[in-house]
C-alpha cells in the first residue's frame, strides 16, 4: 500500500455521483474483510457446535417447551425440568427427546461455524495494520456484525427447529411435520419467505446476546493472559477455557434471555401474534415479568455447558489446523 495518495484515482472517484462512491467504498471493505476470512475457523465452529449440540439437545427441547408454556388446553403441563423429560421419554422414548434435532444440529453447526468464521474475519480487519489491542466496544461491534450475518443465512433452520420441538403427539402420524425438510416445504408453501423468517426481528435483538458473550470472553481472555504476564493471545488450558467460556454465557443469557421467550413464540405453530409488540404486550398482560424468563433455567443448564464444549472444541481444533500453539 503506497503512502502517497494518487491524485488521478480521487479525482476520478469525486466526478461519480454519491451513490456510485458509496458502492464502491463498501465493496472495497467488503473485499477487504473477506481478505481475512479462514475455512479453518468456519470449520472448527461448526464442530463445536455439532458436539454440543448432540450431547445437550433433551435440554434445549425442554427450553423451548417452557418458553411457550401460556397456558394454552392444548400444551401438555410440566412441574420442572426433569417432569418434562420424564413424560417426553414415557410417551415417545430417546426419539422424542431428539424431536428436532437435525435442524438443530445444522442450526448449531451452521451457526457457530459461520459466527467464528465471520467474527475472527470482521476482527482481523479492524486490527489490520494497528498494533494495539481491540477495545471492548471493537469486540461488541464485530461480533453484532457477525451475528446479524449468521442469523440471516440461518434464520429459516431455527423455524423448523422451533416448529418440529412443539409437536406434541407421540403418534407419528398426527404430527404436522415428518421432519426438516418436511416442514421447511411446508412451511414455504404455506407461509412463504415470511413464514421461514419469523422471529427475525427479535433474532436481530439476540445478536446482542453473542455480542455481549464475545466482548466478555475476549477481555477476560486479555485480562487473564495479562495477569498471567504472557502474550494476550496465549493458549489457555481447557479448564481455563470453560471458565472463561462459563462467566461469559452466564453474563450474556442473564442480560437478553427475554427476545428467546418471545422470538419462540412467533416462531410457534399453536398460536398466533401479529408482531413482537403484540408478543410483548400479551405476555405482560398474562403472565408479568416472569413470563418473559419461562425457560431460563433449562436454558443456563443447557447452553453453559454447551458453550464451554463448542469454545473448547473451536479453540483446540482452530489451533490445530491453523498449526498455532
Amino acid at each position: 500500500m503506497s503512502s502517497a495518495p494518487d491524485h488521478g484515482a480521487v479525482a476520478e472517484t469525486a466526478a461519480l455521483p454519491g451513490k456510485q462512491v458509496s458502492a464502491v467504498s463498501l465493496a472495497g471493505h467488503v473485499q477487504q474483510v473477506f481478505s481475512h476470512v479462514k475455512v479453518e475457523n468456519l470449520v472448527a465452529g461448526l464442530s463445536g457446535g455439532v458436539v454440543s449440540t448432540l450431547v445437550l439437545h433433551p435440554l434445549d427441547l425442554v427450553k423451548i417447551r417452557f418458553a411457550v408454556s401460556d397456558g394454552l388446553e392444548l400444551r401438555p403441563k410440566y412441574r420442572g425440568i426433569l417432569h418434562c423429560m420424564k413424560s417426553v421419554w414415557h410417551q415417545e422414548g430417546l426419539r422424542g427427546l431428539y424431536q428436532g434435532v437435525t435442524p438443530n444440529i445444522w442450526g448449531a453447526g451452521a451457526s457457530w461455524g459461520l459466527y467464528f468464521f465471520f467474527y475472527n474475519a470482521i476482527k482481523a480487519y479492524a486490527k489490520e495494520g494497528r498494533q494495539t489491542e481491540l477495545r471492548p466496544a471493537e469486540h461488541l461491534v464485530s461480533a453484532a456484525q457477525a451475528g446479524i450475518l449468521t442469523l440471516t443465512i440461518t434464520n429459516p433452520i431455527w423455524v423448523t427447529k422451533t416448529r418440529l420441538v412443539l409437536q406434541y403427539s407421540a403418534d407419528p402420524t398426527r404430527k404436522q411435520y415428518r421432519g426438516m425438510v418436511d416442514a421447511l416445504v411446508k412451511i414455504y408453501r404455506h407461509e412463504g419467505i415470511p413464514g421461514l423468517y419469523k422471529g427475525y426481528v427479535p433474532g436481530l435483538f439476540g445478536t446482542s446476546h453473542g455480542a455481549l458473550q464475545f466482548m466478555a470472553y475476549e477481555e477476560l481472555k486479555r485480562d487473564y493472559n495479562k495477569y498471567k504476564n504472557v502474550p494476550s493471545e496465549a493458549k489457555l488450558s481447557a479448564l481455563e477455557y470453560i471458565t472463561m467460556a462459563a462467566l461469559s454465557k452466564i453474563f450474556a443469557v442473564a442480560t437478553t434471555y427475554p427476545y428467546q421467550v418471545v422470538r419462540a413464540r412467533l416462531q410457534d405453530q399453536h398460536n398466533r401474534y401479529s408482531g413482537v409488540i403484540d408478543v410483548i404486550r400479551r405476555t405482560w398482560r398474562n403472565e408479568g415479568f416472569k413470563g418473559f424468563y419461562k425457560g431460563i433455567v433449562p436454558n443456563v443448564i443447557r447452553v453453559t455447558p454447551a458453550c464451554c464444549i463448542t469454545f473448547v472444541v473451536f479453540e483446540n481444533v482452530s489451533r490445530f489446523l491453523l498449526g498455532t500453539k
